[in-house]
């Protein structure tokens, strides 16, 4: 329980004057007055106006607005400030604003903040606020032994302490190896202390943490808007709780996304894309979804951009190929981009309606980039989004089910162009809102198709964005990353980076995208199964080489299909990390210091990582190799491949074949599965089969399963949905596991379940087994269809099938 806010201002009263030292200089002048207005303490300078805003009882805005400076929106923040309570206290050198979770402490002569959570010191503002003529923005000091994660995607190591990165969004194609800019900057940090700061401001700047001063984190921007956000936690599944509270939480992706997808760059013609669903059939290969890449609109890379609708000479009839891959369970998902060629068919109608982003002139900012002579649609005009949403409106009537956004740093973007920000009805240069270009094309998408589609989940991949872009059904990827080994290394930290901040269906580009002369199948087989186990399963390339498994040898197709269908069997389980993460913001993709939040050097961990709570992966990251090393946490694991128990808190060493990588699951884990599947379009779990991971060394365990109707935008608010809650426990030669359904309906919602349950790691002899009251018959082969209990005691797995018809239910074992 926390002190009151009363106290803990007391308590850090006391705290300032021995932790703190004055700084030496501050920028925002001698305090006059102050005033708290609802949830915002105003406190008046002689240069301006600094206000702390509670954003819930762990988060507060800071903002400082000095006369004369111009500033823009928030991108970072979801909406309104919660109701909290607040507490207010002056002393003759400093005012204390108190929430539950925080208290900052405002000093009056020099202006500037300290934080404190628990009664203890957790963040300083050092210098503090600055503003010059090209620059501005916020120092803070950093504690000697302190880890810092954030800046978003960067190829840098886990712990970005020491590094000063560019934050500006930008296209790097072909990475591998140490990359410090790239596709999704993110002015945000993460501390080893529990704290996060995030530097609300889109203008192009750098993000330093102890580079340039070891005991100094800087965030530094050209202009934009001065203000920052504090979160507080206690865990660091806290902090991100708290973080996604105020920036806003993924919405629910519907099922199909986490499927198998078929894309490349790209496919020609609608025959050609139609011969491939059909490959994907013959090889018995689950499929849910196809992109298509730039000549669903032209037939050559250069020239054709900005169309933004068919080449009919290549897609005679896209519409009833839409629908016939729709009646075979598969989604099509067509892309588009923001750059409307002076060449192309849209262009005058993309002038005549201000659609595009300006010069000076107030005509439209032309520039030369790769692909031809072009203008840029401004996304933040409410004209431009009415003009650029019909496209959207379009591929959506004819049937498409998501959107697909390239080149949305954006890839070039002329830094002088001038956009009109409607919602704030400011002009801002393109160096003053570069980040949240593609973040605010996510929410044009967005909020334009929940409200002409109600009932259809959004799902918009995009590789750019801002703070918060998860809540408009942001799915990011790592860009154009190089087909190597080089590249394949980098994607876990590049996830976990970008979950543990919101965006937790960053993925990657399986198999690798840029280059390569020849088909590397061992890379190729070990990317695709570390895709098993990342948010979004989509293989994509540059076309000399297939991306998709159905084009390559009978080896690496069987071994593809059979990780491939493994992702299928377990959609239970990761439906229901997808519904963790819309519920509490905690990441699909998870890494190991969650374990051990007190031991900083798994900070450092970038090779292996958790996927929901049951599962440890350590991908194969090197060619040729027969073993993967794996420093455990503490716990009870088992190989997923063979039950082979491992103790915790140790290095082991992990055999593997070409079929294989290192999956681990964790004792006391509940695994829900699904039998075979061609497509989520079939997906049932009326036929469920429940693993347990039994040991002795965890007495008690629970679970838990999410289901809906996998579709409904509103399943989650609607209460149209159910839980399936398990929990075990193990007393000596027993083992009781109580199966609860809470939740609401939906359709199709079974009525009863055909439950097979598989306790593994069970060392006993199994005299009786039962369920509810009755006893379960022991048979001499695995049931299959009616009731029954099979012991394997060379495997160590006892199976036992019943019908459970949704009654709360014990199953006891003895």
């Amino acid at each position: 329980m926390r002190p009151t806010h009363d106290l803990q201002v007391l308590r850090y009263a006391t705290l300032i004057a021995v932790c703190f030292a004055a700084p030496a200089f501050a920028d925002f002048g001698e305090y006059q007055s102050h005033e708290l207005a609802g949830q915002t303490l105003i406190v008046q300078s002689d240069v301006g106006e600094l206000r702390v805003t509670a954003y819930d009882d762990a988060a507060l805005e800071v903002h400082y607005l000095e006369n004369g400076i111009k500033q823009l929106p928030s991108f970072a923040i979801a909406g309104p400030p919660d109701s909290v309570a607040i507490a207010v206290t002056e002393t003759e050198k400093s005012i204390a604003l108190a929430i539950d979770g925080m208290v900052a402490v405002i000093n009056k002569s020099p202006l500037r903040i300290d934080f404190a959570s628990d009664g203890e010191p957790l963040v300083s503002e050092e210098h503090g606020y600055f503003a010059y003529e090209t620059v501005r923005g916020f120092r803070f000091a950093l504690d000697g032994d302190e880890k810092i994660l954030g800046g978003g995607q960067r190829v840098l190591g886990m712990d970005r302490r020491g590094h000063r990165m560019p934050l500006y969004n930008k296209a790097s194609y072909g990475y591998e190896g140490e990359t410090d800019q790239m596709y999704f900057s993110l002015p945000a940090i993460m501390s080893s202390e529990k704290y996060m700061i995030i530097f609300d401001n889109s203008a192009s700047g750098w993000l330093d943490i102890g580079s340039t001063e070891r005991d100094v984190l800087k965030f530094e921007a050209v202009g934009g808007r001065t203000a920052y956000l504090v979160v507080a936690g206690d865990s660091y599944p806290a902090l991100i709780e708290n973080y996604t509270n105020i920036t806003g939480r993924q919405p629910l992706p519907p099922r199909w996304a986490f499927g198998n997808y078929a894309s490349r760059f790209g496919y020609h013609t609608e025959k050609e894309t139609r011969d491939v669903v059909k490959r994907f059939k013959r090889a018995d290969i689950p499929l849910d979804a196809i992109i298509l890449d730039i000549y669903w609109f032209g037939p050559d890379i250069q020239g054709h951009m900005g169309k933004l609708d068919w080449d009919r000479s290549a897609w005679p009839t896209p519409e009833k190929m839409i629908s016939d891959f729709t009646k075979q369970g598969i989604q099509t998902i067509a892309i588009t981009e923001p750059f409307i060629l002076s060449t192309s068919d849209s262009w005058q109608s993309a002038v005549e309606n201000n659609a595009l982003a300006k010069n000076p002139l107030g005509e439209p900012r032309r520039f030369d980039f790769y692909f031809g002579n072009t203008g840029l649609i401004d996304v933040f005009d409410e004209n431009a989004q009415q003009w650029f949403w019909g496209p959207y409106k379009m591929l959506f009537e004819q049937g498409t089910a998501a959107t697909w956004g390239d080149l949305g740093e954006p890839e070039v973007h002329p830094g002088d162009a001038l956009h009109w920000l409607s919602d704030a009805g400011i002009e801002a240069t393109g160096d003053e809102i570069h980040n949240a270009y593609g973040h605010v094309w996510a929410q044009m998408v967005y909020e334009n198709q929940i409200r002409e589609y109600p009932d259809m989940r959004p799902l918009i991949l995009m590789r750019s964005g801002f703070a918060g872009s998860q809540r408009f059904g942001m799915a990011p990827w790592t860009g154009d990353v190089s087909r190597s080994w080089g590249g394949l290394k980098p994607q876990i930290e590049l996830s976990l980076q970008m979950s543990m901040f919101g965006l937790a269906y960053n993925h990657s580009d399986l198999g690798g995208f840029a280059g390569g002369e020849v088909f590397d199948k061992e890379l190729y087989i070990r990317w695709l199964q570390y895709g098993v186990f990342q948010p979004v399963y989509r293989p994509h390339a540059q076309e000399h080489i297939a991306p998709e498994p159905v084009f390559h040898d009978r080896e690496t197709r069987d071994i593809v299909r059979d990780y491939i269908k493994l992702r299928y069997r377990l959609l239970p389980y990761i439906y229901t990390l997808a519904y963790e993460n819309s519920t509490t913001g905690m990441p699909l993709m998870r890494p190991l210091f969650f374990e051990d939040e007190d031991n900083t050097e798994l900070i450092d961990e970038k090779n292996a990582y958790l996927w929901g709570n049951a599962f440890l992966v350590a991908p194969v990251m090197d060619a040729g190799i027969q073993a993967v090393d794996i420093d455990l946490p503490k716990g009870i694991w088992f190989d997923y491949w063979n039950d082979t128990r491992y103790d915790g808190s140790q290095s082991v060493s992990i055999p593997v074949t070409l079929e294989t990588i290192p999956v681990l699951v964790r004792a006391g884990s509940f695994v829900p599965m699904i039998d075979d599947i061609d497509t989520t379009r079939d997906y049932s779990s009326r036929e469920l089969t429940l693993h347990y991971y039994a040991d002795a060394a965890v007495p008690e365990a629970d679970g838990m399963m999410y289901d809906d109707d996998g579709s409904s935008r509103t399943s989650l608010e609607d209460g149209h949905y159910e839980l399936l809650n398990f929990e075990a426990v193990q007393r000596k030669n027993s083992l009781s596991i109580a199966l609860r359904r809470d939740g609401g309906t939906y359709d199709n919602i079974p009525d009863n379940r055909r439950l097979t349950i598989v306790v593994h790691n069970w060392t006993n002899d199994v005299n009786e087994v039962r369920f509810g009251d009755e006893v379960i018959d022991q048979k001499r082969h695995a049931p299959r269809r009616n009731s029954g209990a099979y012991y394997d005691a060379d495997s160590k797995r006892l199976t036992v099938r019943v019908e459970w018809n949704h009654k709360a239910m014990r199953l006891r074992i003895k």
